[in-house]
């Protein structure tokens, strides 16, 4: 691990303390690896990008307002669910405000228009998000503790937990132990847990 990381047998706070506590950089981390999940069901409810940025900024302001209220009550409880319950909710919110808009300038015609255009999400949040879309907030949580690996730890790990090689295959190309490719593996899973705590359920 590089000098940058954490020392071990240390914790640094989670993310979503660091966010609860208004930490500028656990918002910054925060935004990184769920943003693009935010816009991504924007644009799944039919709003454009403009639109889709108006929301999700709209969508971080709740958060930010009711981060203190969220925790994981069941064992099926996670951010990702409770965000999506967020965001749909803001996009309900946004079309009202936007058919009231257009009501008022186009009549019933522009009215039936944007109907056609703005979805509303489904309120199940696991059925209506996808497996990419979940290792995409995994893959972003990934890149953003990557710089505190030496490059061989990391491919160790990647090429176990991600890629699925065998250990010994592994272990050959990069001329270390298997004992070294399943410690590369633990090191940056339990970096990844200490990161996200609670998010950690995605």
């Amino acid at each position: 691990m590089n000098a940058n990381s954490s020392q071990s047998g240390s914790t640094s706070p989670s993310l979503l303390a660091r966010v609860r506590n208004d930490d500028p950089e656990g918002w910054h981390r925060l935004l990184k690896i769920y943003g693009p999940l935010v816009f991504h069901w924007c644009e799944r409810a039919g709003l454009k990008n403009a639109d889709s940025a108006d929301v999700m900024q709209d969508v971080f302001l709740k958060v930010s307002k009711s981060i203190g209220r969220f925790a994981r009550v069941r064992e099926r409880d996670s951010f990702r669910g409770w965000l999506w319950t967020i965001t749909r909710n803001q996009v309900r919110d946004f079309c009202r405000s936007r058919s009231q808009q257009v009501n008022a300038v186009g009549g019933t015609n522009a009215c039936m228009q944007l109907a056609a255009v703005c979805e509303p999400l489904p309120e199940d949040s696991v059925s209506a998000t996808n497996p990419l879309e979940i290792s995409g907030v995994l893959h972003r949580a990934m890149n953003l503790v990557r710089s505190e690996f030496e490059e061989r730890t990391w491919n160790a790990f990647w090429r176990s937990a991600v890629n699925e090689e065998p250990t010994s295959e592994i272990a050959l190309s990069l001329g270390i132990t298997a004992n070294s490719v399943r410690q590369a593996k633990s090191r940056v899973l339990r970096r990844l847990r200490e990161e996200l705590g609670e998010l950690a359920g995605v």
